[in-house]
């Protein structure tokens, strides 16, 4: 039996939904003080459970506000679930909003080891591969700019750098494939296409069905935070395909 690198066990996310409206800091606290916030209680996620094996690429599929990136923020460690629990085995390296982690008045050198220290990196590492980040990102000429002259493609490429820039046992991908222009977007696939291919295990969220095949052997459908299809990639793909038409 290969060895299972994800379990997600019985898993489901539930946020707090102020359904009033509140003007300030000060109506807030007294309501809150005095019992009278109302919330409505919205589950992103339900009862999921799922299995993913050393080597797997599994796509993860569905309509917007499915709970797809939930999920992922759930696996990679980033929220804490509300019922259930997720073990994983070994690096992850979760691409996921990437950027969030800059500071805009830093430079785009100063966030290299800021965006790497969020990610659980050590200086020295991060130093080890600071010219293969830079070259990558292409920006040499603006890695000493602070980061809120940088264009939203830029922070982006810049986010991919350094992310692609470990060797992980788990990769974690949110729509990262539309990163940067045309050149850069072929740059990164093939960059992803060799981590990939030294068999590290993939989690890909996408819309795209033709590169959800191209890249995952598994695939999944999350409708509403519920798991409604699961199985071979070609078969869930169809499936999807066919669910989006209707």
């Amino acid at each position: 039996m290969a060895e299972p690198v994800i379990q997600v066990e019985n898993v489901s996310m539930m946020f707090n939904l102020n359904n009033e409206k509140i003007d300030n800091l000060k109506e807030y606290m007294i309501k809150m003080a005095t019992g009278k916030l109302r919330y409505n209680e919205f589950w992103a996620l339900k009862d999921i459970n799922f299995t993913v094996e050393k080597g797997d690429r599994l796509g993860v599929m569905g309509l917007n506000g499915a709970g797809k990136s939930t999920l992922l923020k759930v696996i990679a460690g980033v929220m804490k679930p509300t019922q259930g629990k997720v073990n994983v085995k070994g690096v992850i390296a979760p691409m996921i909003e990437l950027g969030a982690g800059f500071d805009p008045n830093y430079t785009g050198a100063e966030n290299i080891f800021l965006y790497g220290a969020t990610m659980g990196y050590s200086r020295k590492f991060i130093q080890s591969k600071y010219d293969e980040i830079v070259e990558f990102s292409e920006l040499e000429e603006f890695i000493d700019v602070p980061l809120k002259n940088y264009s939203s493609g830029m922070k982006a490429r810049l986010g991919f750098a350094i992310a692609t820039a470990v060797s992980p046992e788990v990769l974690i991908l949110d729509e990262v494939l539309s990163v940067g222009d045309a050149k850069f977007r072929k740059k990164s696939e093939a960059k992803l296409r060799g981590m990939i291919d030294t068999g590290i295990t993939v989690l890909f969220v996408s819309h795209n069905t033709s590169q959800v095949r191209k890249i995952c052997n598994k695939a999944i459908i999350l409708q509403k935070g519920q798991i409604i299809e699961s199985g071979d990639v070609d078969e869930v793909c169809d499936k999807y395909t066919e669910m989006i038409n209707k």
